[in-house]
């Protein structure tokens, strides 16, 4: 049983303290037995704190679980807190000694902050929520804060935007766990896509916005089912009848990425699914999923996942059903 520790602490935004719960939760065994794959705690002090929504107060709670807990975690999620106050110091002390266990850090939103207070965010990317991102930038420069991203996950330390892109968040730790097969029966449980393409560019409002005219989603459709397809960036821009700058540009301001980019991580996820659920050879999931050869698959399964196809078929294959 993986244990999940959620750190309380005063003005704990109520949502993302409930909802990493609520999505470990939902990920269970596929193999008939339906069995909880991970507990999950909710740590903090040894008193009552605050809890905020929106900014505003939503009533006070008593962690179940005190920071002491946070030593027995296999994950620790640091939600946003409400609050300009800096991180307690057996808080921090804490993490720091959790990190040094071994064990996962992730944060949410502006619990993003608070790692940083701990140094464990000093020179990595990081995600926070696009609101907050140049603010967290000037109080931590040795912290470069993505504001493009859903999340960003460093390993042993992920962080994520804001408030739903949370549940992204989790789901991504959920995918990385166990694969994407428990991971999208999951989502299916929470009523949400199992992943969100694009990142939180999308979200925020420009004087220069993609009018709903200039949507991508079809262009997005059809490059998703042409992904075999030896496509390419001049072939994406003819099929949506734009020029290659324009397409671009509104890849940036939509999905928070290039097309290329857009379209590599598709195909890593079509070769994921194809390695977990086919008994296709590494050549025919290469050719399947749009990278031709096996070594180009390899080359960008092993980027975006850090273990080879192989590897991964191996850790997370679920019911081979042929071709």
């Amino acid at each position: 049983m993986h244990v999940i520790a959620v750190l309380a602490l005063d003005s704990v935004v109520a949502f993302e303290l409930a909802m990493p719960g609520q999505v470990f939760g939902s990920a269970r065994s596929l193999d008939g037995r339906d069995a909880a794959l991970y507990e999950v705690r909710v740590c903090g002090p040894d008193r009552a704190v605050r809890l905020s929504a929106a900014g505003t107060p939503f009533g006070s709670m008593s962690a179940p679980f005190g920071l002491g807990a946070l030593d027995q975690a296999d994950t620790i999620v640091v939600p946003a807190h409400d609050t300009p106050a800096p991180l307690p110091p057996r808080a921090a002390e804490a993490l720091r000694r959790a990190h040094a266990q071994g064990r996962r850090i992730a944060s949410i939103c502006t619990g993003a902050a608070l790692l940083a207070e701990t140094g464990l965010l000093d020179g990595r990317t990081a995600a926070t929520h696009w609101r907050h991102a140049a603010d967290l930038a000037a109080r931590f420069p040795r912290v470069r804060f993505d504001t493009a991203a859903l999340y960003v996950d460093g390993g042993d330390v992920l962080t994520g935007a804001g408030v739903a892109a949370g549940v992204d968040l989790c789901l991504h730790m959920i995918r990385s766990d166990h694969g994407s097969a428990v991971a999208a029966a999951a989502a299916r449980r929470l009523v949400m896509s199992p992943h969100r393409g694009g990142g939180q560019a999308q979200f925020i409002p420009t004087d220069d916005a993609v009018t709903e005219d200039g949507s991508l989603a079809d262009v997005m459709r059809w490059m998703t089912a042409h992904l075999h397809e030896p496509l390419t960036l001049t072939a994406i821009a003819a099929h949506a009848s734009l020029s290659v700058r324009t397409l671009s540009r509104r890849f940036r301001d939509q999905a928070g990425t290039s097309p290329m980019r857009w379209l590599l991580h598709q195909r890593v996820q079509r070769a994921q699914a194809l390695l977990e659920r086919t008994r296709l050879s590494v050549e025919q999931v290469a050719d399947r999923s749009g990278f031709g050869t096996a070594a180009a698959l390899r080359h960008h399964f092993q980027r975006q996942v850090a273990i080879t196809p192989t590897e991964y078929r191996h850790q997370y294959a679920v019911d081979p059903v042929g071709d």
